[in-house]
């Protein structure tokens, strides 16, 4: 026999009474246990059953019992309770953001900075949450979080335009620039490399396209020490600059976090002056009722 389908019409509180009293098969136990008087329960289970259109219990005196077609119903009707308090449960889970999809947008460079830790403690805290982690260099990121397409970023340089607009940034950490050089060369027999010793060597960095501010920053570094920077070759994610500097192609500056990243033929050295940093920062919408975002936004204080 084919299991009957649950309509729409079956109020869940009906469905409630019903499964209670097919536990008790007492109608004074059912009430008590519901928290009604006996005679409202008798008249949910009436309206039930006139829905159903025939009896659900067979009712003798001193005796109650599940009647063929109740017995019909009971899986269904716990299903649907059941399925009911799940989704209850799931929904107030994400309300109260402790499940759900968090979309976070991250420059490659900070994987060896502030993602990994910060990932780590989010995940502790909330282990329900399902992350979507997405590598995307900073303007990218803007345009996504402007588009809806995630809800968190994590960049360099963060526009000030933007500071009292649509989107709010919350700095996480500040660094040096470090001079990226091939082993062989010259300036990585020293400690420190004053910015100006760079003037007359030809340049690899990221296209300002993908970081218009980062790219800016380290324009201003070499335009303090009296030079723009010739540049040769352009690479999108730094591991790849490191890796053209380490075939000879030219040198680099970086954020001081790239000396993390261990490739044979690459040196990695202090830079002076010392003072300009580049600034990484979590971005959000303002206004996203995702609870999601503050919760993010609470582990990173």
């Amino acid at each position: 026999m084919d299991r009957p389908e649950l309509r729409p019409e079956l109020p869940l509180p009906q469905l409630h009474a019903f499964t209670v009293l097919a536990e008790e098969l007492h109608f004074g136990r059912a009430a008590a246990r519901l928290g009604i008087a006996q005679p409202p329960l008798s008249q949910q289970i009436a309206r039930l059953e006139t829905k159903v259109g025939h009896p659900l219990f067979v009712r003798e005196p001193g005796r109650v019992a599940l009647s063929p077609a109740g017995r019909e119903l009971l899986p269904a009707a716990r299903r649907a309770l059941a399925d009911l308090s799940d989704g209850l449960a799931a929904a107030r889970a994400v309300g109260d953001g402790r499940a759900g999809r968090l979309r976070i947008g991250f420059s490659a460079s900070l994987a060896l900075t502030v993602l990994p830790g910060l990932l780590r403690t989010f995940r502790e805290r909330y282990p329900a949450v399902e992350l979507d982690i997405r590598e995307m260099t900073t303007a990218p990121q803007l345009a996504a979080l402007h588009e809806r397409g995630i809800d968190i970023g994590l960049l360099r340089e963060p526009p000030a335009a933007e500071e009292e607009g649509a989107l709010g940034f919350r700095t996480v950490l500040t660094e040096p620039f470090v001079a990226v050089l091939p082993s062989e060369h010259p300036l990585a027999a020293q400690r420190v490399v004053r910015v100006g010793e760079l003037a007359s060597e030809p340049f690899v960095l990221l296209p300002r396209a993908v970081g218009p501010l980062l790219y800016d920053r380290i324009a201003e570094v070499c335009g303090s020490a009296g030079f723009a920077p010739g540049i040769v070759q352009h690479a999108v994610e730094w591991q790849t600059v490191c890796a053209l500097v380490g075939a000879g192609l030219g040198v680099s500056l970086a954020p001081a976090s790239i000396r993390r990243i261990r490739l044979r033929g690459v040196a990695f050295r202090a830079v002076e002056p010392g003072t300009v940093r580049t600034r990484v920062a979590v971005a959000w919408r303002r206004g996203d009722p995702n609870p999601l975002v503050a919760r993010l936004l609470e582990v990173v204080g």
